[in-house]
């Protein structure tokens, strides 16, 4: 844990340090990862709206459009493979879907391999309009972490796939 005597650092050695300060008897610890993680993700999420923004996306427009196009091609999936990667309910998906379409984004067609099926697919106009928001996004990814040399990011992202590892199922 960081001294809590320490007054140069970021806000979250401020933040610790009062709440030590505040609550001795309290281990504050976990503050010194979780809130740090917590402030990026705030930043990243600015970061992300603001390249989907440019690009005319809204974030769960990205979300759907970057699953069709991770799918390799021909850059299609059923609606319940696009549920499971982007975790929300099929009523959602439903809509989100038809405004997607409605872009001229995605396209609808019949399951070949299930009369009762529907594949959804990346248009041309989709697949550009993701590439473009993907490559604005990755821009403003390198920014937040140029701070760090190569070898420490890798490091971290080692630390944080530590971390996750027991939450992805």
């Amino acid at each position: 844990m960081s001294d809590p005597s320490v007054s140069s650092g970021d806000e979250v050695d401020r933040i610790v340090a009062a709440w030590a300060r505040e609550r001795p008897d309290l281990d504050v610890a976990p503050l010194e990862v979780l809130s740090r993680v917590s402030r990026l993700a705030r930043l990243l999420d600015l970061a992300r709206g603001t390249a989907f923004a440019e690009r005319g996306l809204e974030l769960w427009e990205f979300e759907v459009l970057s699953a069709l196009r991770r799918s390799g091609e021909p850059y299609q999936l059923s609606p319940g493979r696009l549920v499971t990667q982007t975790l929300v309910t099929s009523g959602t998906m439903t809509n989100r879907i038809d405004r997607l379409a409605a872009r001229g984004f995605v396209a609808r067609s019949s399951d070949p391999h299930d009369r009762r099926g529907v594949i959804v697919a990346l248009t041309g106009e989709g697949r550009d309009v993701v590439d473009a928001a993907l490559a604005e996004l990755l821009d403003r990814e390198r920014g937040l972490l140029a701070g760090l040399p190569a070898r420490d990011r890798d490091t971290l992202a080692g630390l944080l796939r530590s971390l996750l590892e027991r939450f992805d199922t």
